[in-house]
């Protein structure tokens, strides 16, 4: 036998002696096992298998947990992962578990892991950016609102700022992290995949029903089949929270996917995306959310006026033709009948009705310049101040929830901001010299310009992963601006087809 295999052997066998015989059948570790395999056995028996589920997510929420602070690319990945099933994740559970915890643990991992980070490899230039400036400008007014007297509970700000703050601070992870544009192409191929298979979830709700699963959350409150049920149709929600963050994905997805079309693809990836985008726009008329349909017209418009030439004006006549034939065209069907409906506002009662609510609620704004208080409207304002006055509004718009909450500073402060972010993501988008990174520029555009439109009619921003993919999409905007210029220090610009 060669030499080096009985190196290797006594190797193996020296590893297996003393960590698997010496070290696990040592009588302290076999009693520990005995008593920690009989302790999972009585809970299991007593609290059922809700118990072990939580047992054997807590064994392997360890080494996730590990990989995520050390790992932040590994992190940032499970992060996305993980905020596209929570909301599905939860409907195999009791209502009142609270599942959010876990993307608060992702977050909170993901920070500890940028500060060890960076306190070794400081690079602080990756944050000196108008669109960082305005971030912090804003992340600073949502703290401010802890002292907000008008606030009738402290808590509701505490429960609000998970969702707000903390996510926010995803920007500076993603902004810090992605580094190269390799790892830019994985999480957009990851991102997208991720919205096929909502998408498909979507179509297998409308085409083939609901699962069981499905259908017992569906009915487990009156009130909320009465609200996805509507005129004759069930409103599909997919993967999702609820059928407006279904719709709100979607459309992105799509603008995302025809603005890579216009990167340096190959032809036939070319056609992978455009079937793509046209699948994303079909299934979305599934969830009945007729702002979603006011969204295309819209991101397409930013689309033809960042990129004019010939072929996209063509592109503009033909989207412009087909879609005033979808208007105009008579319709015994009730997803295009409703589809239409979104352009006949007038003729739209729950539309005419935001109109009154916000007619009303409009003498508290004025006379409250910073709102009253973050999360005083809405799920935590009805469950920590239930009777009062803004627990009762129904915000509707993102914009307006703004106003009431954070008032017209904060609503100022806040347009500023998403000013910002278009404009100098409008800017990068033509300076940025590399075709590839051009693309991926554009589309973090229309996706950022598709939620801005999209939060006027809706909250489009309180969800996941709608909220996690925004903050991605505006740290890719500074990153592609960064690479291009790295880039050009390095090399002349290659512009083959990949």
């Amino acid at each position: 036998m060669p030499d080096d295999q009985v190196i290797n052997n006594g190797t193996k066998k020296t590893f297996w002696d003393k960590i698997i015989i010496q070290k696990l059948s040592a009588p302290v570790i076999i009693v520990f096992l005995v008593c920690t395999s009989l302790a999972v056995s009585y809970v299991i028996t007593r609290e059922g298998y809700i118990a072990g589920l939580i047992i054997l997510f807590a064994l392997a929420a360890l080494p996730v947990a590990y990989a995520t602070v050390v790992y932040p690319r590994f992190g940032i990945m499970t992060l996305i992962v993980v905020a596209f099933f929570i909301n599905y994740s939860s409907r195999f559970l009791p209502e009142p578990t609270p599942i959010g915890l876990v993307m608060d643990a992702m977050t909170y991992l993901l920070i500890l892991g940028f500060f060890i980070k960076n306190k070794s490899d400081k690079q602080w230039d990756y944050f000196k950016n108008p669109i960082t400036y305005f971030t912090l400008a804003w992340l600073g007014y949502n703290l401010l609102e802890l002292i907000n007297p008008a606030s009738p509970s402290i808590l509701e700000w505490v429960f609000t700022v998970r969702t707000v703050g903390v996510i926010m601070l995803m920007y500076f992870v993603f902004l810090y992290h992605i580094r190269t544009k390799e790892f830019i192409k994985l999480l957009i191929k990851l991102w997208l995949a991720l919205e096929v298979i909502a998408a498909f979830s979507g179509l297998q709700q409308e085409h083939f029903g609901l699962f069981g699963f499905e259908n017992e959350w569906l009915h487990r409150f009156p009130e909320r089949y009465k609200l996805l049920f509507i005129g004759g149709h069930l409103r599909k929600w997919g993967i999702f929270s609820d059928p407006v963050v279904y719709a709100y994905n979607m459309v992105a997805a799509a603008l995302v996917c025809i603005a890579l079309m216009f990167g340096p693809l190959r032809t036939n990836t070319k056609i992978i995306l455009g079937f793509m985008a046209a699948f994303f726009f079909m299934v979305m008329l599934y969830s009945g959310t007729r702002a979603s349909y006011l969204i295309i017209p819209a991101g397409l418009s930013m689309l033809f006026i960042l990129n004019f030439n010939k072929k996209v004006l063509i592109f503009a006549v033909v989207c412009a033709l087909v879609l005033g034939v979808l208007i105009r065209v008579p319709t015994s069907n009730p997803t295009l009948a409703r589809f239409q409906s979104a352009f006949k506002p007038s003729k739209d009662a729950s539309f005419e009705e935001r109109l009154k609510n916000q007619e009303r609620i409009k003498p508290f704004i004025l006379s409250h310049p910073i709102g009253g208080g973050l999360g005083s409207v809405g799920v935590w304002g009805q469950r920590f101040a239930p009777g009062s006055y803004l627990a009762k509004f129904p915000p509707d718009s993102g914009y307006v929830r703004v106003a009431v909450e954070m008032g017209w500073i904060g609503l100022l402060l806040y347009c500023i901001f998403n000013f910002v972010i278009l404009y100098k993501g409008i800017q990068y988008f033509y300076l940025i010299r590399d075709p590839m990174l051009k693309s991926y520029c554009l589309g973090m555009i229309l996706f950022i310009f598709a939620f801005d439109v999209g939060n006027f009619p809706q909250q489009a921003l309180v969800q996941y992963p709608s909220n996690i993919l925004f903050y991605l999409a505006m740290a890719l905007l500074n990153i592609t601006m960064r690479l291009d210029i790295e880039q050009r220090k390095l090399k002349p610009i290659e512009t083959g087809e990949v």
